[in-house]
C-alpha cells in the first residue's frame, strides 16, 4: 500500500513539475549519473550503463551537475558536504567546492519587484540608489543606497521567479527521497526524507528576507554586551519578504593574517574573538550563524567582527548544549565509556549493537584523548568513525559540527597555529555563568508557581477528604499487634503535618 501511495504521489508531482523534471533528467543524462541514481534505489532507465558509475571522477561529475541545476541542488550538496557520517572523504572534498553560478542581472530586470516591495521607485524611497550591484548570489543581489537621514545601507533584492523554481525542486527532491526509501533498505537507514526536510527549512527560510532580518535582530540582542561583535541594523520600514535593507558594513574578509595587519587589525585578537563568538553562539546562547565562512564575516577596525548573511541560523537546545559539552569533556578526559553513552544517545538508528558505540569511542579517545584537541582533525575522525560503524547523526548536531569546522578553518587561515581547544577552556566560565542566569530558570520557576497555585486551589478539598479518610479508617488490630497500631497512627499524623505545612508554604508563596 505504501509503495502504491509513493507511485501515485510521484505521478502527481511529475505532472505538476514536468518541465523542471525534464531539465533535471537532461542534466543527469549529460553527466552520466543514471547508475548513481540506481544505487540509491531510484527507478531509472539503463541508459548510459557504461558511464562508469564507480570511476574516480563520479564525485566531480555529480558536483558539476548540481551546480548546473541551480541553487536548490547546490544547497543540498553543501548540506551533504557536512555529512562525513554518511559520505566518504572524496565525496566530501568535492562537494565542499560547490558554489552557485550567479550572474549579475541588470537593475531593469529587478525594478518591478523592487517598486512593488517599496511601494515607490527606489530613487524616491532612498536619497541615493546605485543601480550597479556590489555583490551577486544565486538567490539575490545587493546594491548600495543611502537613506534620507544619511545612513549608508545595503539593499538585498531577491531574484525574480526564484521561489517557484526552488519550491518545484524541493517537491521533486522530496519525492526522489520517498522513492529511494521505498525501494532501498540502505536508503531508509540514512533517512533521505529528513535530509530534504532540513534542506527545505533552510531554503525557504533564506527566501524570506524578513526571517533573515529577525535572525539579525536576535543575534544582535545575544551580543548586546559585546561591542566587538557587530550585526548590521535592519531598517524595517523598507524590508519585506523580497527586499532587505540593512546598514552597509565596510570591512575586510578574514582570509589571511598579513592582509589584516596591513589594515591595522590584529589577527590574533580576531582569532580569539572569532572563537569566543562561535562558542558563545553554540554553547551559551543556543543560536548560531550556520555558515560562518570568510564571505559572511568582516573584520573591522578596533579588532571587531561583523556577521553578515544571516538567512540560515542554527538552534541548539539546552539538552544538546549539555551533550556537546559532555562530548568534548569525555574526549579531553579520555573517558571512553562516557563517550560511548553520548554516541548511543546521538545515533538516530535504533538497531546498532552496543559494541559499535564502544569501538567508536575507544578509537576516538585513542586518537584525540587529552587536554589538547585539534578540533578539525577530531571532528573529521569522529564523522569518519560514525560512517564506518553506520551510526547516523541528527541533522541539528551535524550543523553544529559544520559551524565549528568552518570557523576553525577561518581561524587557521589568519592564525595558522590557533588552538580552538584553548577557547573552549575559556568558554567554560561563561557557560557556568549562563547556567546560573535567572533568565535560564525563569520558565521553570513560573511553571512551578503555576502548579503551586493549582495545588493551593485544591488544597482545602484534598485536606478535608484526607482527614475524613483518616477519621473513618478502621483501627488496626492493635490487640494483636500494638506496634502496627502505633505505626498507623504515626503515618496519619505525618500525613496531616505534611498537608498542613504544604498549605502554610503555599500561603506564604502566593501571598
Amino acid at each position: 500500500m505504501a509503495g502504491k501511495t509513493v507511485v501515485l504521489r510521484s505521478l502527481i508531482v511529475a505532472a505538476r513539475d514536468r518541465g523542471r523534471l525534464a531539465e533535471i533528467v537532461g542534466v543527469v543524462s549529460r553527466f552520466g549519473l543514471h547508475l548513481l541514481l540506481k544505487r540509491i534505489g531510484l527507478p531509472v532507465d539503463d541508459v548510459d550503463a557504461d558511464a562508469g558509475e564507480d570511476t574516480p571522477d563520479l564525485p566531480r561529475r555529480t558536483r558539476k551537475a548540481m551546480e548546473e541545476l541551480g541553487p536548490t541542488f547546490v544547497k543540498f550538496g553543501q548540506i551533504l558536504a557536512t555529512r562525513g557520517d554518511l559520505l566518504p572523504p572524496p565525496w566530501i572534498a568535492e562537494l565542499e567546492k560547490l558554489h552557485s553560478r550567479a550572474i549579475t542581472l541588470p537593475f531593469d530586470a529587478l525594478r518591478p519587484a523592487v517598486e512593488a516591495a517599496l511601494g515607490e521607485a527606489p530613487e524616491s524611497a532612498f536619497a541615493r540608489f546605485d543601480p550597479e550591484p556590489i555583490a551577486a548570489a544565486s538567490i539575490a543581489q545587493v546594491h548600495r543606497a543611502r537613506l534620507h537621514d544619511g545612513t549608508e545601507v545595503a539593499v538585498k533584492i531577491r531574484r525574480p521567479d526564484i521561489r517557484p523554481r526552488m519550491e518545484a525542486d524541493l517537491r521533486l527532491l522530496a519525492q526522489f527521497a520517498a522513492m529511494a526509501e521505498a525501494a532501498s533498505a540502505d536508503a531508509r537507514r540514512y533517512a533521505p526524507s529528513a535530509l530534504v526536510r532540513h534542506l527545505a527549512e533552510a531554503v525557504l527560510g533564506e527566501l524570506d528576507f524578513t526571517q533573515e532580518g529577525r535572525n539579525a535582530d536576535r543575534l544582535r540582542e545575544d551580543f548586546a554586551g559585546n561591542a566587538r561583535v557587530v550585526v548590521p541594523a535592519i531598517h524595517w520600514p523598507w524590508t519585506s519578504e523580497t527586499l532587505l535593507v540593512m546598514d552597509f558594513i565596510d570591512g575586510v574578509p578574514p582570509r589571511d593574517g598579513p592582509g589584516l595587519i596591513d589594515r591595522g587589525i590584529d589577527p590574533h585578537a580576531i582569532a580569539d574573538l572569532g572563537a569566543d563568538m562561535v562558542l558563545d553562539m553554540v554553547l551559551v546562547n543556543g543560536r548560531f550563524h550556520a555558515d560562518p565562512h570568510p564571505g559572511n564575516l568582516l573584520c573591522l577596525p578596533g579588532n571587531r567582527i561583523a556577521l553578515l548573511d544571516l538567512g540560515m541560523i542554527g538552534h541548539v537546545s539546552p539538552l544538546r548544549r549539555e551533550e556537546f559539552i559532555d562530548f568534548v569533556r569525555s574526549i579531553a578526559g579520555s573517558d571512553a565509556p562516557a563517550l560511548a553513552t553520548i554516541l548511543r544517545r546521538w545515533s538516530v538508528v535504533d538497531d546498532i549493537p552496543a559494541a559499535a558505540f564502544t569501538r567508536a569511542a575507544d578509537r576516538l579517545v585513542e586518537r584525540h584523548g587529552g587536554s589538547h584537541i585539534v578540533l578539525k582533525a577530531m571532528i573529521g575522525d569522529f564523522l569518519g568513525l560514525m560512517r564506518e560503524e553506520r551510526l547516523v547523526l541528527p541533522p541539528d548536531l551535524v550543523l553544529i559540527f559544520k559551524a565549528m569546522i568552518t570557523i576553525d578553518g577561518v581561524l587557521s587561515a589568519i592564525q595558522p597555529d590557533y588552538d580552538l581547544s584553548a577557547a573552549i577552556a575559556r568558554a567554560s566560565a561563561r557557560i557556568a555563568l549562563a547556567r546560573l542566569n535567572p533568565d535560564r530558570w525563569g520558565g521553570t520557576v513560573r511553571e512551578m508557581l503555576w502548579e503551586l497555585t493549582r495545588a493551593g486551589d485544591d488544597a482545602p478539598r484534598l485536606l478535608r477528604a484526607t482527614l475524613k479518610r483518616l477519621g473513618s479508617e478502621p483501627e488496626p488490630q492493635s490487640a494483636a499487634d500494638p506496634s502496627a497500631a502505633l505505626a498507623a497512627a504515626g503515618s496519619r499524623i505525618a500525613v496531616a503535618l505534611f498537608l498542613g505545612l504544604a498549605l502554610i508554604a503555599g500561603a506564604l508563596l502566593l501571598g
